[in-house]
């Protein structure tokens, strides 16, 4: 009786699914990578465009219709809108405001970014009267996007430090 070895096939058929499988984990490696990559050029667009240039108006086009911000002030409307009146009020404030991005990282469909805020108090803010200080404050956003538009926002800014600066906390 000879025994013919049954290796050959189950083998091949091993080293063909783990080089299909290696394929598709690259393929969706890469597809990750250059979505990743479109996410943070639209945050990249809209810090430029929004906190820079004054163009409050790009949320309608950056945004998903049902967006949903998560900032803790409870007289801020929902949505979009809610998101241009922020942009007004630290316009109205700080008219001179610049942000520098110092960190900005995509993971999935979230970007994460750092950034440092220099303006000068030119206006009222928050009910202070303008004191013309230059102000220095830093803020942690993180964005969720579909389809290449941001849905939600969640952020974290160190007013303490803005509203020391101002004159209107501490010695």
């Amino acid at each position: 009786m000879k025994i013919r070895p049954r290796l050959a096939t189950p083998l091949l058929f091993a080293v063909l699914t783990v080089g299909a499988t290696t394929a598709t984990a690259q393929e969706t490696a890469a597809t990750t990578e250059a979505t990743e990559a479109q996410n943070r050029a639209v945050v990249s667009l809209f810090i430029e465009e929004f906190k820079n240039r004054e163009n409050h108006d790009i949320v309608d086009e950056l945004f998903t219709p049902d967006f949903a911000h998560h900032l803790k002030d409870p007289n801020l409307p929902p949505g979009r809108e809610g998101m241009k009146l922020v942009g007004q009020a630290i316009v109205a404030g700080f008219p001179d405001v610049h942000v520098t991005v110092e960190d900005m990282l995509a993971e999935g469909d979230k970007v994460i970014e750092r950034t440092t805020v220099h303006a000068t108090h030119l206006g009222e803010f928050n009910g202070i009267p303008a004191t013309g200080r230059q102000v220095t404050w830093t803020e942690i956003h993180i964005y969720r996007l579909e389809d290449g538009r941001i849905a939600e926002l969640w952020s974290e800014v160190d007013l303490l430090s803005l509203l020391i600066q101002l004159g209107a906390l501490g010695p």
